[in-house]
């Protein structure tokens, strides 16, 4: 009898010492993994195509990120349907740090613009990080009578829709910045929707429609032209390249600060030492000079912060469009 007793607790001790150790096993190898990660070249989808701001900002940061990683980062663009060809294929990808997504701020507009994504925006990404805010410019056509925010507000309260803005499309930035200074202002405008950015451009330049909520990069050369007449920037502070240009605050509308922005994605469930290493090169590769000039040559604010930072930033912007679009009653129809 005391050798059979002896003999179940030794095997009952072995037992209970496989089961932990299976149960430590796939911890230890993800920490492992993680360790040597990556071993292969990491695939960085950008929601829109080639030549955009977006597929800019991705190929400015690739390289600087893969010099870190010491692998290639390949960039991938898979534009459509809003940015949610490209996005759902991320939240369908392994959960391993080889496959990321590139976005704008419109990923931040989509889960309250399409009643159906293929994706929950809030459970299917981790951010990595926030590259920088480019904010926008309140622009009018070099005829129109308003010199000032100010008298634009005048115009715009003497009589509903008595002023008309010119986007790219239902949804799209310039009408979302519309709409949020509608709102913040108090006033009601004709929302006028284009085919894309370069057709409103041209048409407000050419005085078919007076206003336009413009991103500073592309606008500043018909500003220095004479072409555009800008009445306020949309950032929290003045943009470098127009000092004198007041902010929305400062010209009497506050809560209409708004940005177009890029960050990067990981899928959920990705390891927490990859983000760590991917937060990491992305700070590196923000650091460059190269990097930094070119941002700051398109009037972008450079951010900083690794994924919490980031998180928190995203999840307001979610919060923020999903009220105004509620509000306004836009949707992508």
């Amino acid at each position: 009898m005391t050798f059979r007793l002896k003999t179940h607790r030794a095997t009952g001790t072995l037992s209970a010492l496989a089961i932990a150790a299976c149960l430590t096993l796939p911890a230890t190898n993800a920490s492992a993994q993680a360790s040597t990660w990556p071993t292969k070249p990491v695939s960085l989808i950008v929601t829109y195509p080639p030549g955009g701001g977006a597929d800019a900002m991705a190929r400015l940061i690739a390289p600087k990120m893969g010099e870190a990683l010491g692998q290639n980062v390949v960039v991938e663009n898979r534009p459509g349907a809003g940015g949610q060809i490209g996005a759902g294929a991320v939240a369908r990808a392994n959960a391993d740090g080889y496959t990321l997504l590139f976005d704008a701020s419109s990923f931040a507009v989509n889960p309250s613009l399409y009643p159906k994504l293929p994706y929950d925006a809030n459970k299917a990404f981790r951010p990595i990080g926030v590259i920088a805010l480019f904010p926008n410019v309140v622009l009018v056509n070099a005829q129109f009578p308003a010199k000032n925010l100010a008298e634009l507000l005048t115009i715009a309260r003497a009589k509903k829709d008595a002023v008309s803005f010119a986007s790219s499309g239902n949804g799209s930035a310039q009408h979302l910045a519309g709409a949020l200074f509608e709102s913040a202002a108090k006033v009601e405008m004709v929302h006028v929707p284009y085919k894309g950015g370069g057709p409103a451009l041209n048409d407000v330049i050419g005085g078919q429609v007076p206003l336009f909520f413009g991103n500073l990069a592309s606008t500043l050369q018909h500003v220095q032209a004479g072409k555009l007449r800008p009445l306020a920037v949309t950032a929290g502070k003045r943009a470098t390249m127009l000092p004198d240009v007041p902010t929305l605050a400062e010209a009497g509308v506050p809560g209409a600060e708004v940005y177009e922005w890029n960050a990067l994605f990981a899928p959920a469930g990705t390891p927490e030492p990859v983000l760590e290493k991917l937060s990491q090169a992305l700070q590196k590769a923000m650091e460059s000079p190269e990097v930094k000039a070119r941002i700051l040559s398109l009037g972008g604010e450079i951010q900083k912060g690794g994924p919490k930072a980031a998180q928190d930033f995203v999840q307001g912007q979610i919060a923020m469009w999903a009220k105004l679009l509620k509000e306004k009653g836009i949707s992508a129809e």
